[in-house]
């Protein structure tokens, strides 16, 4: 028997253990963009003996992008995927620049896909390396904890088995198959903050400090990842034990450590209809010091219209005025 290159072993034992929790016959959907890492997860998803599909999204963003996209659904057909979609989508006026409209069009491609088909499973081929990039973008925006866990393993139906897997590997297991991966242009385009820290930014710091940058940004996301987990549900109950009959009691309140307390506030403006993108650390902070630098200040105002004001001993949702 031949022997498997290691690359090739690493990227199936990580879309193995990926998948463990699913049974045999679900149907798993891998996202590809016919680039290394999606085509390596496509393989290996495939080599599994699992039932497995493919949807590859065309953004029109580029010259030849539909003939791209048939491309990579005729290997996947040819390579034994079934089912094979292309789906189609436009990013005209969608919110955020070009990279959040296409992310935002393609995801909501990809959960259609899904459940139009039942599946019970969407891979995506972030590796390790992206992880890590996201990681340091998210510190140069101070994003906080949050931002620090970098991308989820798991959220809803999307899967991520490779973000414990280095970008190079998947790019060696495409050689050793024989794959010839497409390179996306807008990777090297230096317009995208992404792709400035790919090419510069986080090879200073592999030159600076060692390889071990890499590993160890993305091995910080998932210790800050699970921190969040606990904190977010120690938020919830926290946040139960805070309700009165008209808002949130501010003793209660005031009793939380900061960090309970302020993702408790954050929880209850989401719960009041201020949208997660629009909700900024100052719209928590500020609903913060309704709690513990009261000094008779008038309300707050949250994303969406959202008024959030002090009334002796509780914290209430008001109607901003000249809305009625």
């Amino acid at each position: 028997m031949a022997r498997i290159p290691p690359p090739v072993a690493a990227v199936r034992m990580a879309v193995r253990r990926g998948l463990a929790d699913l049974p045999g016959e679900a149907l798993i959907l891998v996202a590809c963009s016919g680039g290394a890492d999606s085509l390596a997860l496509a393989s290996a998803a495939r080599f599994g003996g699992r039932r497995v599909g493919l949807v590859t999204v065309d953004h029109g963003l580029q010259e030849g992008s539909d003939r791209r996209a048939r491309s990579v659904a005729a290997w996947a057909r040819d390579a034994g995927l079934d089912p094979v979609r292309i789906e189609t989508v436009s990013v005209a006026g969608l919110p955020g620049g070009p990279e959040a409209a296409a992310r935002t069009a393609r995801y909501a491609a990809l959960s259609a896909a899904a459940d139009e088909l039942g599946a019970a499973a969407v891979l995506l081929g972030h590796t390790r390396d992206d992880q890590a990039e996201t990681v340091l973008l998210a510190m140069a925006r101070g994003a906080g904890p949050r931002g620090l866990s970098g991308m989820p393993a798991r959220r809803g139906v999307f899967r991520r088995p490779l973000l414990e897997v280095a970008r190079a590997d998947t790019r060696k297991a495409c050689a050793a198959l024989g794959l010839a991966p497409w390179e996306d242009p807008h990777n090297t385009d230096p317009a995208y903050a992404r792709s400035r820290v790919r090419a510069s930014a986080l090879p200073a710091l592999v030159d600076a400090l060692g390889p071990a940058v890499l590993p160890n940004l993305a091995r910080t996301a998932a210790l800050v990842a699970a921190d969040n987990a606990a904190l977010d549900e120690l938020s919830a109950q926290a946040l139960e034990s805070a309700r009165s009959e008209v808002g949130l009691s501010v003793p209660v309140l005031a009793a939380m450590l900061p960090a309970i307390r302020g993702r408790a506030l954050h929880r209850w403006a989401r719960e009041l209809g201020a949208p997660g993108g629009a909700l900024a650390y100052g719209h928590v902070v500020a609903l913060d010091a309704l709690v513990t630098d009261w000094h008779g200040q008038g309300p707050v105002f949250l994303p969406a219209g959202i008024g959030v004001a002090r009334r002796s001993d509780d914290l209430v949702r008001v109607v901003p005025a000249g809305i009625s």
